[in-house]
């Protein structure tokens, strides 16, 4: 049974918040709070207790409701150690357990850059909290990291137990899908999931959270190593794919104008 219950907030065009309830409690941890407002009249409106915010990069929609929250409610804030965040107090790289507060499980911080140089993921309960470095069926673009640096995070990612739910920050799942369609079009788990996600996004419901099992299954960015992918890479490039890491780059690159 999980220790925690998680609350959707969309704001701006696409973005989410995270509140990571504990059980039994009404203690929450914000997670990459970009505008402040929804987010506190939310927490108003069901008389939760922030105690954190976590803050995986310090992209505007990230972080720009840091300090008016702050001004509301004084809590900690975790950020990327490589990355100036407002108002942080406690800069984090990877370390194995963080204890944020007494009624939630310790939090393991996971080093994800590639999306920007210091991106930061939080690992709490099975679930990851990984801001805009994985997506459902994707994968940000580089906004200061590299190539390398992306594929080794991703490639951490797709280590933990396939029943990880997913938290990334957007709703890009449509399109992604799309693209990952493009990639491997006999692929009948992208096919299937493109329909349920249609069925969603018609309703206005979130497509997310995911899981790394989906993901593993019909995430083109997952799946670098697969014939089918790097078959349809090499259809896209004229020069020699050496191994998985240029298969990714150049997938990420074809990502990047399609």
């Amino acid at each position: 049974m999980s220790l925690l219950s998680v609350h959707t907030i969309p704001i701006l065009e696409d973005n989410y918040v995270w509140l990571i309830q504990a059980s039994n409690s009404q203690a929450v941890i914000v997670v990459d709070p970009g505008d402040e407002v929804p987010v506190l009249a939310y927490i108003e409106a069901h008389n939760l207790i922030p105690v954190a915010l976590l803050i995986t990069h310090h992209d505007y929609d990230h972080v720009d409701g840091i300090k008016p929250f702050l001004a509301e409610y004084d809590v900690p804030v975790y950020g990327p150690a490589d990355e100036l965040i407002p108002g942080m107090t406690y800069p984090l790289s990877s370390t194995e357990q963080l204890s944020v507060h007494a009624d939630f499980p310790s939090v393991q911080v996971l080093d994800v850059p590639g999306h920007t140089r210091g991106h930061i993921a939080y690992l709490i309960d099975n679930c990851l909290f990984c801001g805009d470095t994985l997506f459902a069926a994707g994968c940000g673009r580089l906004r200061g990291g590299t190539h390398e640096q992306l594929f080794s995070s991703l490639k951490q990612i797709s280590r933990l137990p396939p029943t990880t739910k997913i938290y990334c920050s957007h709703e890009y799942t449509e399109a992604n899908l799309a693209f990952a369609r493009a990639v491997e079009p006999s692929n009948l788990d992208v096919a299937e999931r493109q329909e349920k996600v249609a069925s969603l996004s018609q309703l206005g419901k979130a497509t997310l959270p995911s899981h790394l099992a989906l993901e593993l299954k019909t995430n083109p960015f997952l799946r670098c190593h697969k014939t089918s992918v790097i078959g349809a890479v090499k259809q896209q490039v004229s020069e020699r794919l050496g191994d998985e890491q240029a298969v990714f780059t150049a997938l990420r690159q074809w990502k990047d104008k399609f």
